[in-house]
């Protein structure tokens, strides 16, 4: 119910807390330095259990900026940062983020747990939020070729419920049911797209 109000208000900030201006990509670099430290060059990811931002879609991060700032997401890295942003820097760093071109996916070292993962991801309709290639879309995480170690860890927060996710939490719903046989098969098959 917290998380539902905290999205309502933001909603509203957004909406109605000032007049809408066009984010500023330049600005969003220029303050993505502090991101770079943990997120990687150009926001891909060169650390373990840090997920890559290139390519994620611009609400995803504004909305997970929002999270972080509010405390309905916690971690104990991001609070300090996420401390010093102002909505117009999330806003230009949502749109930084966004225009960069995504991560290159490593080679498939395991082809059959793959096909294992896209079934799952078939029995899950995880492209129905998701979308078809992965690639997010306005609020929903893109999820194609982010780190798969990430993605491990990702879905077992969603299973225990650590990470409820934005919105009506329907990542924890979907989460929840997995066998760790699902979520090594659909992190592996993600990480690969």
């Amino acid at each position: 119910m917290r998380n539902a109000l905290v999205g309502i208000v933001l909603a509203a900030v957004f909406a109605c807390g000032s007049p809408a201006r066009a984010a500023d990509i330049a600005a969003g670099k220029e303050k993505a330095e502090l991101c770079v430290g943990c997120h990687g060059e150009g926001g891909i990811s060169q650390m373990e259990n840090i997920p890559s931002l290139a390519a994620q879609p611009d609400l995803f991060i504004q909305w997970q900026l929002v999270f972080f700032r509010a405390g309905t997401r916690k971690n104990e890295q991001m609070q300090p940062i996420v401390e010093q942003l102002d909505n117009e820097d999330i806003r230009n760093l949502g749109a930084y983020f966004a225009q960069i071109a995504p991560p290159k996916a490593p080679p498939d070292d395991n082809p059959n747990l793959s096909k294992k993962g896209a079934q799952a991801a078939v029995g899950r309709r995880c492209a129905s939020c998701h979308t078809d290639s992965f690639a997010g879309t306005k609020a929903v995480a893109r999820v194609a070729g982010q780190r798969e170690e990430y993605l491990l860890k990702a879905l077992h927060d969603y299973k225990s419920g650590v990470r409820s996710g934005g919105g009506m939490a329907a990542m924890a719903d979907v989460a929840y049911p997995l066998s760790e046989e699902e979520i090594e098969a659909l992190a592996h098959y993600l990480a690969h797209l």
